[in-house]
């Protein structure tokens, strides 16, 4: 609605027009400020030329006409640089010169006594200020003040003494005063003209201000690739978004239109939902929502948001929508949680590979004991004189109807009860070594046994804890590495210090030292030292609340740049191995709440393992 006292712009559109035609398209480009004044200058223009021209054609005196002459010629001169000038300083400075010069001569002329201190001239000032600027103004006004204050006056008193209408000190009075008044004028003028500047940059500023904003917002709404519409609480379009326009268009065939009512092609259940939805948005709680819909026999699934738009007084007088596609999201999370699932069961067989992996290397590493004491037993039933008992048993049932003329006349029944006597201790011997290889092979079974049954149960204390006697339990895994060791000429050197008692799982903790000592066999086995090292220990740490197991050997050692890899599964340095063995063992430290490490000084110069475990308190404890 338009302001009261207020003619629209449009009323005033057609004269703008014609105005416009009489300037350069440079001008008619103009900031709107100097594109007023030049409108103003091209109107004025025409009306004084309209005017001059009238007034030549009522006749008037020789002077008199040639000064209006020339002032038409001025006019018309102006209307011309509007036409082809580029800036309005050359017009500005034509026109005003030519309306200082009209009224200067004409002053002059028509020997008009009081015409320099008419209140018409004070208009000179103000409009040379707003179409020349202050300095420009300054120099018109200067003129006027010269021509109209001082020279004119003289001029007049010079030219016509004798008696006059007024007194000459009142004459001189009220041109001093229209000399002060054209300064006045200007001054006001400049007051003016700077306000209005100021202000005028002060809004361009502000204006540019917005247009950056605008800018900034435009791109921020077109460039997030989501469908953004702003919409009244009637749900007529506002405004909208490329990118909703686009889809509007690929849906229905047609942008939509500023004040399109977008709901109403709705059937009346979704006209009523989008109502509920308008009415659920408050100015702090956005709506968001997914929805699907068929297009093309394609089901499509969107996520919208609604959000309110507030007026000055805090009423919701809309809603801003904006809403994605989000189908691609979906089916990729279909297909992630299809892929996770997958992987649940590769990573279960996985872990089913690597249980069977662990009992396959804790059996081997227990089946070669088991192999070197079946070895042993086959050797000893080869090489048993039990066959000879047989024969000295056949020898007597020979000769037991004269026994006891054979046992004490002939030669070879008298040394029969001797070699019975030696054949009973060497068999009683070997019936001594046979039953300890059998215990040993015993233990072993009973150990791979163990191992199956902890792998079988999957519990991380799988096996029950009881109190060991770490040496013991030491000396019992060397026991099973005995004939490799000394076979290969390793040294072995015992330092257990006074440790008291661990509450531990004793298969787990025999199988991590095997690991240990199989791994020390082959790094010795691999190394080119003629003395060959193998060095136990089992002493408390500097608390005291842990003991500490090293396992130590001056085999080929371990580069530096392997170290930390040392526990990973599936890492190892020789040709033939695995890389289960440490890994095993490290986890199997880890479940009793210990932790197995190792040092090497480098390559050729052997390595540590250490194994640090909780004593009696802490492994009851957890």
């Amino acid at each position: 609605m338009a302001v009261p006292g207020e003619q629209p712009l449009a009323q005033w559109g057609w004269l703008l027009a014609r105005l416009d035609a009489f300037l350069s398209e440079p001008l008619r480009r103009a900031p709107p400020s100097e594109l007023a004044r030049c409108r103003l200058m091209t109107g004025a223009s025409l009306f004084l030329l309209f005017g001059s021209v009238l007034y030549l054609l009522s006749g008037p005196t020789p002077p008199t006409r040639l000064c209006t002459l020339v002032s038409a010629l001025g006019y018309l001169g102006t209307l011309l640089l509007l036409r082809n000038s580029s800036s309005p300083t050359a017009p500005a400075w034509m026109l005003c010169g030519v309306l200082t010069q009209a009224l200067v001569v004409s002053v002059f002329v028509n020997e008009a006594t009081l015409s320099g201190a008419h209140a018409s001239v004070m208009l000179l000032p103000a409009l040379g200020v707003y179409l020349m600027g202050l300095r420009s103004g300054l120099i018109l006004t200067t003129v006027l003040i010269v021509s109209l204050g001082l020279l004119h006056p003289l001029h007049h008193t010079s030219s016509h003494p004798g008696p006059v209408l007024i007194s000459e000190e009142r004459f001189w009075a009220l041109h001093v005063t229209a000399a002060f008044s054209f300064v006045g004028a200007w001054g006001l003028s400049t007051l003016h003209s700077t306000a209005r500047s100021a202000a005028e940059a002060s809004l361009e500023r502000t204006l540019r201000q917005l247009r950056g904003s605008e800018s900034r917002l435009s791109s921020l709404f077109e460039g997030t690739g989501d469908a953004i519409c702003s919409l009244d609480l009637q749900g007529h379009l506002i405004a909208a978004n490329s990118a909703m326009r686009r889809s509007f268009l690929e849906r229905y065939g047609q942008e939509p239109r500023v004040g399109q009512n977008l709901l109403a092609s709705a059937p009346p259940e979704r006209q009523e939902l989008w109502r509920q939805r308008f009415a659920q948005v408050s100015s702090t709680q956005p709506l968001r929502f997914e929805e699907e819909y068929v297009s093309e026999g394609r089901r499509l699934m969107v996520e919208a948001r609604l959000s309110s738009i507030s007026g000055e007084d805090g009423q919701i007088t809309g809603v801003t929508l904006s809403f994605r596609d989000i189908t691609d999201h979906k089916e990729t999370e279909a297909r992630l949680d299809d892929l996770h699932h997958t992987l649940e069961n590769v990573s279960r067989q996985a872990g089913m590979a690597e249980l069977a992996t662990g009992v396959l290397h804790n059996v081997g590493n227990t089946l070669n004991s088991v192999n070197v004491s079946t070895q042993l037993l086959g050797e000893l039933l080869r090489h048993s004189r039990v066959t000879r008992l047989a024969k000295a048993t056949r020898l007597l049932h020979e000769r037991s109807a004269e026994l006891g003329t054979f046992l004490t006349i002939d030669p070879q029944g008298q040394k029969l009860a001797a070699y019975l006597f030696a054949l009973s201790e060497h068999l009683v011997e070997e019936h001594a070594v046979m039953s300890k290889e059998v215990l040993a092979l015993g233990e072993s079974v009973d150990h791979i046994k163990s191992v199956i049954g902890m792998q079988q149960q999957h519990a991380r204390t799988a096996g029950a804890t009881e109190q060991l006697q770490v040496p013991q339990l030491i000396d019992e895994a060397l026991r099973l590495h005995a004939f490799s060791l000394e076979r290969m000429s390793i040294h072995i050197e015992r330092d257990y210090a006074h440790v008291p008692p661990i509450l531990a799982d004793r298969h787990r903790l025999l199988q991590i030292l095997i690991n240990l000592l199989s791994n020390a066999r082959h790094a010795l086995m691999e190394s080119e030292q003629q003395d060959k090292r193998l060095i136990i220990r089992a002493l408390p740490s500097a608390d005291g609340q842990r003991l500490r197991i090293e396992v130590a050997d001056n085999g080929h050692g371990i580069a530096p740049e392997h170290l930390p890899r040392m526990f990973t599964q599936g890492f190892t340095t020789r040709k033939t191995g695995h890389g289960f063995g440490l890994h095993i063992s490290a986890l199997a430290a880890s479940e009793m709440r210990g932790r197995l490490s190792c040092t090497s000084p480098g390559p050729g110069q052997g390595a540590t393992f250490i194994l640090d475990l909780p004593l009696v308190g802490e492994e009851a404890s957890s």
